[in-house]
């Protein structure tokens, strides 16, 4: 009987992470599926089998102008936000000054706020600023959101860090620039590749900041969401939904496979050097 006891908790929660998962993921799974049919209305059974979507997509101009948006705010948010998740990653972990955990916190904020409410507050921002809305305010507004997670990254490589390797370096006389550039960034560059994966994906998938953020540049979220107020782009939008979430899944699989790399060095070398 206790036996049974036991059993049943770990069965009932295997049960639920399965439907858990599942009810995430099934959506998912009909995107590609219907991104082939011939027929423009997405149901079962299939009509036909076509890459006539795919073909098509090429030759759409506002999808390129869209892509190349997408890429630029991707690009520029992803190096930003790794930059400044550099910095504070590294005073985090490596000094103790008050308020270090509070600022912390301020920085992880965008983790759990609203982006409705975040999007909205940066817009009345950036018009009190006298800023026109743009790619640019597109890139501030992803950077914001993209820093909590450089920083998710970031910090746990410089926790692994060996510190006596800076100490080495400046006994033979390298300055702390020096060290932090020729010792410090190489260890940790595994994470540092990672965080930029992770921040370029996150701003390629950002829909709600840049629908309050953007101007008449339109990235693919915005393009996304403006073709499907018509029926007959629906096939055309599954179509370059499943190649998303390919270029998305590949790069977080990148990203979570150099984090582990990093982490494994961190273990066995004592260090981040890979």
């Amino acid at each position: 009987m206790m036996a049974i006891k036991r059993l049943l908790p770990g069965g009932w929660l295997s049960a639920y992470a399965f439907l858990y998962v599942a009810f995430l993921y099934l959506p998912v799974v009909f995107l590609p599926i219907f991104s082939i049919n011939t027929a423009a209305t997405p149901k079962f059974p299939l009509s036909g089998v076509t890459l006539k979507w795919y073909e098509d997509l090429p030759r759409t101009p506002a999808l390129i102008d869209a892509t190349w948006n997408s890429l630029i705010v991707g690009v520029c948010a992803s190096l930003l936000a790794t930059v400044l998740g550099i910095l504070a990653a590294r005073s985090i972990t490596r000094y103790r000054y008050p308020g270090r955990r509070a600022i912390n916190g301020l920085i992880m904020a965008p983790l759990v706020l609203p982006e409705v409410i975040v999007a909205i507050s940066m817009l009345l921002v950036m018009l009190q600023l006298g800023l026109s809305l743009s790619l640019f305010t597109v890139v501030l507004g992803h950077v914001l959101v993209c820093i909590p997670y450089s920083m998710t990254v970031l910090t746990s490589g410089f926790e692994g860090f060996d510190r006596s390797l800076e100490e080495a370096s400046a006994d033979l006389g390298e300055s702390a620039f020096g060290t932090f550039r020729r010792v410090t960034l190489p260890m940790v560059m595994p994470a540092i590749i990672s965080s930029l994966l992770v921040c370029f994906t996150i701003s390629l998938d950002e829909f709600i900041i840049a629908f309050f953020l953007t101007g008449t540049e339109a990235t693919l979220p915005i393009y996304i969401w403006g073709q499907l107020r018509f029926a007959a782009k629906l096939p055309g939008v599954l179509a370059l939904g499943t190649l998303l979430l390919l270029a998305s899944f590949l790069l977080m699989t990148i990203a979570e496979i150099l984090r582990r790399r990093a982490a494994r060095r961190t273990q066995t070398e004592g260090g981040l050097y890979a």
